[in-house]
């Protein structure tokens, strides 16, 4: 996603700001006083500021009006808020067959992993409707790094321009293009794992549970806050749909631009609601604590194992939805993001 001039210009005067402001104590104080309540929940207290910050500017809420207007505004709140990792990661740009043509794809290789090595397709969340290679590259490098993995980040097409299952299918073609013939990418075959956060991790359970009849399917899931049930009414949806990112009202609007009026229970729309599991890949779910998305994904990782697939949930009980894209001003969200990322690589290693 390429900012214009006056996006740039925003980011480049409100990254140093931010920072001062992080570092200043009395001015923490001060900013944060409105957020004592959802600290004394539990709130990352950097995060409790970031959403103070956003308050005062109005970047709270994106999910609102036009599409691509929104677009820039994620991949600017993404720059101001992230940090790069530290390591060396050699970035290759790619193109893999989508459903109906090449789509775009970035390979990540850690410097001097020994290939074949486990690997990760990695699908971007924003909604189905924004993000993009851009908004997740510094995610997948630490992934990257800190699994000691190599990751095959694709970017598929975007609603509503192609709305519902085109994401699905885009990324379900990438992944079966992967699977025959991952040593192209220094993969191995019987490593392979698919993962994503957000509508990345919704479309990654769907890949993982469509290629069950597959001669090489996803060994592993990784399902990064994940959006398992469009349905939207398990209680987190409630207690944790405004104030924290993500709302009741933006999920809604992206929806309503991905899959319209299909039924919100739709097999390929909601994992959650697909009638049998079994045989499914593994599964890591990452939920955070204030994400209207938490219950959905546990809910998702029980009927797993009552399914008999093994699934593993890591809860960041102090973190909102997304807080793997701001790791560059929360040290928890920072630690949170470097645990999953280390345990993808083990579990894809085992």
């Amino acid at each position: 996603m390429k900012l214009g001039l006056l996006d740039r210009a925003k980011v480049s005067a409100l990254r140093p700001l931010v920072r001062k402001v992080f570092a200043n104590q009395r001015l923490r104080e001060v900013l944060s006083r409105g957020k004592c309540a959802d600290i004394d929940k539990g709130l990352d207290p950097d995060i409790a500021l970031m959403l103070a910050l956003g308050e005062k500017t109005g970047d709270v809420e994106i999910a609102a009006g036009d599409p691509s207007h929104v677009r820039r505004a994620m991949f600017a709140s993404v720059s101001i808020v992230e940090d790069e990792p530290r390591g060396d990661v050699i970035v290759r740009e790619r193109e893999v067959p989508g459903a109906a043509g090449e789509i775009r794809a970035r390979l990540y290789e850690p410097h001097g992993l020994r290939a074949p090595s486990p690997g990760l397709l990695f699908v971007h969340g924003g909604g189905w409707v924004t993000g993009d290679l851009d908004t997740h590259d510094t995610l997948c490098k630490r992934i990257a790094l800190t699994g000691k993995i190599r990751v095959l980040a694709v970017e598929p097409r975007l609603a509503p321009e192609h709305p519902f299952p085109t994401q699905l299918d885009d990324t379900l073609a990438a992944f079966r293009h992967l699977a025959q013939d991952p040593a192209r990418y220094g993969m191995d075959p019987k490593r392979l794992g698919v993962g994503g956060d957000s509508a990345g991790g919704n479309l990654s359970a769907l890949v993982g549970l469509e290629t069950r009849g597959d001669a090489v399917k996803p060994k592993l899931t990784l399902l990064i806050y994940p959006a398992v049930d469009a349905t939207c009414t398990m209680p987190s949806h409630a207690e944790c749909g405004e104030g924290y990112l993500l709302t009741r009202d933006s999920i809604r609007w992206y929806l309503g631009h991905y899959a319209g009026n299909t039924e919100r229970k739709h097999p390929r729309l909601s994992p959650y609601h697909v009638a049998d599991l079994t045989s499914a890949p593994p599964a890591l779910v990452v939920t955070a604590g204030f994400d209207p998305l938490r219950d959905e994904g546990e809910a998702y990782a029980t009927r797993l194992r009552e399914s008999g697939v093994p699934a593993e949930v890591l809860r960041s009980p102090s973190m909102p939805h997304g807080f793997a894209l701001m790791t560059g001003l929360s040290p928890r969200a920072l630690a949170d993001t470097e645990r999953f990322a280390a345990r993808t690589g083990e579990l894809l290693r085992t």
